[in-house]
């Protein structure tokens, strides 16, 4: 057991460590860049399958990850859910795998694993001991294409995704709220449709729907390995050509992404959640925004930054004026999602203190995010931010699931390593016009849907319609 001068000297030796980090990426970006190239190596094989290596010898474990270039924007019409219901039902069973016996394999072996699915991604991932990685690689092979899925194992996983749409989604007034605040945000785009899926849609889905979803999507060519580890990218491609390799491509599958364009946002939406689970009383404003993929150079860092300066944390102005200054709220904060593959999106918030009303609230963020879209923010503000962000990136260099997912998620969205690498650079060259620029340009009410999560219940007609109101445009 430590003793207890030992446990509170320990903040002090991170700050000095992040600080001299910090020091080395401001003074030599160069350096900084040359390194963070040297972790990640890419190749393809010949099936078209893209692997992603990321060598760490630190302990004799790795990283295992599989990216499909497919989720939930993806899907058929009237068919919402089903990316992520095929998530599921990839833990069912092949000829070599008995029903559930894959994650109680990996457990065996000492490994975890698990799955996730996004709109623009399925991932399915394990960490386990380096001379196990042969094992999951195998395993992982085999599903991609030997799935099989009775009618029984579909119907039952149907229930159990409608169980937990309903305590994740409808148990629960914020998720609720977001989930039709998304839907009023988009206009063409599928990103307005939950990735869980709407539940009447969730439970007309049958064994036809998953296994055409799964032949049309999972294929090698449609894939992307990630390695995190203990590995060298020799032991890497060997490994893979002997598991991987031996799966054939699906020449008839459109590797190009075909989503409807979103068409220019005119006038700003607004809703209201009436619910007495709610809680406080909560102000939510989404702003639809360019990603990494979609922006201009530039653009997209400086929504990063400007993020951070506006609503991240204790720090953020929006934290400072609505908390402690004028005490109108609890909390507040915000963030900008970058990482979609046709946009992103940017996001205030913040819960109002007992007797506050939201529009009080709604109008001191109006008021703070015009004073920044008019007037900049200052070059300590825009250097504070920079090194917050650039910390965060070479803490990530510590961890091989951060790793891991980092360069797999810039693959699937079309992105490269060098793209990866490179970020803390592209942060660095941001200046206090382009923050000024990117705040004007994209914090505009045309753009945003806004949102009232008020604890009381509606009158009893109201009620019909679970509390949420119709979009409206104002």
């Amino acid at each position: 057991m430590r003793k207890n001068g030992v446990r509170r000297s320990l903040p002090i030796i991170l700050t000095l460590l992040l600080a001299l980090m910090i020091t080395a990426t401001e003074n030599a970006p160069d350096a900084r860049a040359a390194d963070a190239t040297s972790r990640a190596s890419a190749f393809q094989l010949a099936n078209g399958m893209q692997v992603i290596v990321i060598p760490d010898r630190r302990a004799p474990v790795v990283t295992h990850m599989v990216w499909y270039r497919v989720g939930a924007a993806d899907e058929p019409k009237g068919a919402s859910g089903i990316a992520h219901f095929l998530e599921h039902l990839m833990f069912k069973s092949t000829e070599k795998i008995a029903i559930g016996e894959f994650s109680k394999i990996v457990a065996r072996m000492g490994g975890q694993d698990n799955a996730f699915t996004s709109q623009d991604a399925t991932a399915y991932f394990q960490r386990i001991a380096k001379d196990r990685l042969a094992n999951v690689m195998a395993m992982e092979a085999d599903r991609m294409a030997n799935l099989r899925l009775t009618e029984k194992e579909v119907l039952t996983e149907r229930d159990v995704i409608l169980e937990e749409r309903r305590s994740r989604v409808d148990n629960s007034p914020g998720s609720i709220l977001t989930e039709q605040m998304d839907a009023a945000l988009y206009y063409s785009h599928p990103y307005g449709t939950p990735v869980i899926g709407w539940s009447h849609e969730i439970s007309q889905l049958d064994q036809k729907d998953a296994i055409d979803f799964y032949k049309l999507f999972y294929a090698p060519n449609n894939a992307i390995l990630v390695v995190a580890g203990d590995v060298t990218v020799d032991e890497v491609k060997r490994l893979a050509e002997e598991t991987y390799g031996k799966v054939p491509a699906n020449n008839g599958m459109k590797i190009k992404r075909e989503r409807p364009l979103e068409p220019p946002h005119l006038v700003p939406r607004r809703l209201q959640l009436n619910d007495p689970r709610a809680g406080r009383a909560s102000f939510h404003r989404f702003y639809h925004a360019p990603s990494y993929v979609t922006a201009k150079p530039g653009e997209a860092e400086a929504l990063d930054l400007l993020m951070k300066i506006l609503a991240s944390g204790s720090t953020s102005r929006l934290y400072k004026k609505l908390v402690v200054e004028k005490k109108l709220a609890s909390s507040a904060g915000g963030w900008f999602y970058g990482d979609g593959y046709d946009s992103g999106k940017l996001s205030v918030y913040a819960v109002a203190n007992d007797g506050v009303g939201l529009e009080a609230v709604e109008a001191e963020t109006d008021a703070l995010i015009a004073e920044i879209a008019a007037g900049g923010v200052t070059e300590a503000e825009l250097k504070r931010a920079k090194n917050s962000l650039t910390a965060q990136f070479i803490y990530g260099l510590d961890s091989q699931a951060t790793m891991a997912r980092r360069y797999g998620w810039a693959a699937v969205v079309g992105q490269s390593v060098a793209d990866v690498d490179t970020w803390p650079d592209e942060i660095n060259k941001v200046t206090v016009e382009q923050v000024k620029e990117a705040a004007a340009k994209q914090l505009d009410l045309r753009q945003s849907v806004t949102g009232y999560l008020i604890p009381q219940a509606l009158p009893s007609a109201a009620n019909k319609t679970d509390g949420a109101t119709s979009p409206t445009n104002g």
